[in-house]
């Protein structure tokens, strides 16, 4: 079996040398083959993919032992790149993910090159999106994160990670004073190179069910969902 997290790495290779490459190819059908993996789920960044692994554990759930392997784009772009490795052409498994409201019309297409083949047929509409097994956020997850947790949830977190101070420091900054609570927050969390995925993982741990972002909750779902039934014993 191989190691938690060693698909994703083999699948951004691939991303990067692209589907014609048969040698990372072949090492990506290898190594799919040998996790059981059936559902590839697709974030933009790691804090993406923190959030998205902290609540699948926080309700008991090992999302690759059950055969979900969930990979950091590095930039919604590149879904471009990733979804024709998960078609029958690849992988040939179920792709799903989370997406910026912002970068909609980037996924919309991508999905719609998938199936129509590149540069054909209509984009794929919202709620096609969602059947596909993509959802929005409303601006990104830290966003949403940020929402559900609530501002006073989040301070906590600041206090709790020793970086009240650097909180304070942006608050008073003359380009800060006149934003929201939630604003700043979201700001601060982006300042400084990998705090938004530390705080996504705090975050998402923080959650109670019912408060959780419902882009988070459908993709959770369709994961469940998309697992291969049981075989009977005998």
């Amino acid at each position: 079996m191989p190691e938690p997290g060693q698909l994703a790495s083999v699948l951004r290779t691939w991303a990067a040398c692209g589907l014609g490459d048969q040698v990372a190819g072949a090492a990506a059908r290898r190594t799919g083959a040998a996790a059981g993996t059936h559902t590839v789920v697709l974030v933009e960044g790691a804090s993406d993919h923190e959030a998205v692994l902290a609540v699948a554990a926080a309700r008991g759930r090992d999302l690759a032992a059950e055969g979900v392997c969930v990979v950091s784009m590095g930039g919604a772009t590149n879904v471009r790149r990733y979804l024709p490795l998960l078609g029958p052409g690849g992988l040939d498994v179920r792709a799903a993910g989370l997406y910026d409201a912002a970068e909609e019309p980037v996924f919309r297409q991508a999905l719609a090159a998938r199936e129509h083949g590149q540069g054909h047929g209509a984009a794929t509409p919202r709620p096609d999106l969602a059947r596909s097994g993509f959802f929005a956020c409303v601006a990104d997850l830290e966003e949403e994160l940020i929402r559900a947790v609530g501002t006073a949830g989040v301070e906590a977190v600041v206090r709790e990670l020793g970086e009240s101070r650097g909180l304070a420091t942006l608050r008073h900054q003359p380009a800060h004073r006149g934003c929201s609570p939630e604003q700043q927050l979201h700001r601060f969390l982006g300042t400084t190179s990998g705090r938004k995925a530390r705080y996504a993982r705090a975050l998402a741990e923080r959650l109670d069910p019912s408060s959780t972002p419902a882009p988070l909750e459908r993709l959770l779902t369709a994961t469940r969902l998309s697992a291969p039934p049981a075989r009977s014993p005998g």
